[in-house]
This record gives structure tokens, C-alpha cells and sequence, in this order.
């Protein structure tokens, strides 16, 4: 019995300890509750605000508002060091910065590459690499852009199949933009007789195109002669587009060629087929005629 009183002795001093103190430490109580519901409650115009501010440098929501957010996360773990100072839990806080770090450092350690497509994607936002729409090749493919997310960039191939590749692997390789600069340029190669008249051909050629072929008129067609081929004069035609999308330029090429060739047919203007010359009379070898006959003596025999 004696034990048993002289527990709840030491339980109700306890307990008097207890209410003393948070008697004691009330007015820092109600303040750090203060704090931590005006925190809350300014975190939405933190967000708001800093919304506002990204949109003046980007025009990329989901990017604005991820900075958004980080910004008011910020914001809210400093007010939560305020209110932790304010209730004088000073080792608390320090345990607290101690375990973030090695958790931080455990977590970043796991999913870095997770992360390295988010800052990837974050980076190319930033840098208006391209946007949805637009016609690129990368990483061996070639397609549009259908969806962008901050982890990876989901391409649409002109056979209609869907690339997901994670951003990581776009900055970090080549990457070809034919939308961005709103403008694209068609080669076109083609070979001629050795006997025609080249500067009748140009003109032939570039007249064609003034007539047959859709092109962006403001750039004048280009025609340069590139070289002796095997069995042609190789020249080479570039022309500027007006529509730049793949099937326009599929489809420009395709005029080029008709019109080429219809000029071509038009003013007797030969496309060799390859030829191959066999010369039976060279040093160290023999004359056609010898070989033919010595051919029909060995027949007849």
C-alpha cells in the first residue's frame, strides 16, 4: 500500500510538472500555433505569386508550376523552422536538419535518374527545346511531338507507333528541330547526258519549277552542277518549302520530280541509264574482233 501511494505520489508530481510547464511555455505555444496557421494560410499567395513570377520568364505550365510549388515548399519548411525555434526545440531541430540530410542523401542516391529526366525536362522547358507539334529527330527517331512531361517526351513516327524517350537521353544526344525555325529547304539530285547543253538544262530545269512545283517564293530555286558521274553530269536543285511539315515535303519532292522529268521528256533532254564501257583494245590486253574469232574457232571445233 505504502508503494502504491508513494507512486501516485510521484505520478500527480509529474503530472504538476507537465501542467506547469505548458502553463509556462503557453504564450510560446499559442504563438508558434499562430505562426503555423498563418504560414498556411500565406502559402497560397506564396504559390500564387510565384506562379505569377514564372509565367513572366515561361509560358510552360507544367514547369511553372513545379517551380511554384518548390518555392511555396520552401517557404513552409522555413516557417517550420520558425515555429520550432519559437517552442525552444532547439536539439529537435537539430535532429531533424541531421535526418533530412542522411534521408535526402539516401533518397537522391535512389532515384537519381529518376530525377536526372525531371531536371533534364526542366532544362529543355527553360531552353524552349521545342514544344508539342513540332517535327524533330533524335536518338535514332523521327516523328512529332505528342505529349511533354517532365519526366519524358512521348514521339509520334510518321508509321503512326509511339517512342517514349526519357529526357536524360534527349539533352544529352543530338537532336534535329524541323518546326522551330518555321522554315525547311528540299535537295533534290539528278543526273544528265554528257552531250547536253548545260546551261539549257538549268534553264529548262529552273522553268519547270516555276511552273510545276509549289515552292516558297521569296527564296529563289537554286540549281548547282556538282560533278562527272560514271555515266552523267550530276546536278543538284534546293528549293524552300511553304508547307514544312513531313508530308509537305514529301509531297514537294515528289512534284520536283514529275516536273523535272516531264521538262526533260519535253525538250529531249536525256537521263542516262548507267552505262558501262568495255574497251577490248587497252595496253596488255586484246581487240574485239580477235576475240570473236578466235570465240567462233573454238566453237566450231
Amino acid at each position: 500500500m505504502d508503494n502504491f501511494s508513494a507512486s501516485l505520489e510521484a505520478f500527480w508530481i509529474t503530472l504538476q510538472g507537465w501542467l506547469d510547464g505548458l502553463i509556462a511555455h503557453l504564450p510560446n505555444i499559442i504563438m508558434a500555433v499562430l505562426v503555423l496557421v498563418a504560414s498556411i494560410f500565406l502559402s497560397r499567395f506564396v504559390r500564387k505569386y510565384a506562379g505569377k513570377v514564372m509565367s513572366r520568364f515561361s509560358r510552360n505550365y507544367t514547369i511553372n508550376g513545379l517551380l511554384a510549388n518548390i518555392v511555396t515548399s520552401g517557404f513552409l519548411i522555413l516557417m517550420l523552422f520558425v515555429v520550432l525555434g519559437i517552442l525552444g526545440l532547439d536539439r529537435a531541430l537539430t535532429s531533424l536538419l541531421a535526418g533530412a540530410g542522411v534521408v535526402g542523401l539516401a533518397i537522391g542516391l535512389a532515384v537519381q535518374e529518376p530525377l536526372m529526366n525531371v531536371f533534364s525536362g526542366i532544362l529543355m522547358s527553360a531552353k524552349s527545346l521545342y514544344n508539342v507539334g513540332d517535327l524533330i529527330e533524335t536518338n535514332g527517331y523521327f516523328g512529332k511531338i505528342k505529349k511533354v512531361s517532365l519526366r519524358s517526351t512521348i514521339l509520334e513516327q510518321m508509321s503512326g507507333e509511339e517512342v517514349l524517350l526519357p529526357n536524360k537521353s534527349i539533352i544529352q544526344n543530338p537532336l534535329v528541330n524541323y518546326t522551330v525555325s518555321g522554315r525547311r529547304r528540299v535537295s533534290l539530285g539528278c543526273g544528265i547526258s554528257y552531250g547536253e547543253d548545260l546551261e539549257r538544262v538549268r534553264a529548262v530545269t529552273l522553268k519547270a519549277f516555276e511552273e510545276g512545283v509549289a515552292y516558297d517564293d521569296r527564296h529563289p530555286v537554286e540549281f548547282f552542277y556538282e560533278g562527272y558521274g560514271d555515266s552523267s553530269i550530276n546536278f543538284t536543285v534546293r528549293f524552300w518549302l511553304d508547307d514544312i511539315s513531313q508530308k509537305g515535303s514529301l509531297h514537294a519532292q515528289s512534284e520536283a520530280v514529275i516536273a523535272i522529268k516531264k521538262a526533260f521528256d519535253q525538250n529531249n533532254i536525256m537521263i542516262p541509264f548507267p552505262i558501262r564501257t568495255l574497251d577490248f583494245g587497252i595496253k596488255g590486253g586484246e581487240k574485239l574482233d580477235t576475240m570473236l574469232q578466235l570465240a567462233s574457232l573454238n566453237g566450231g571445233s
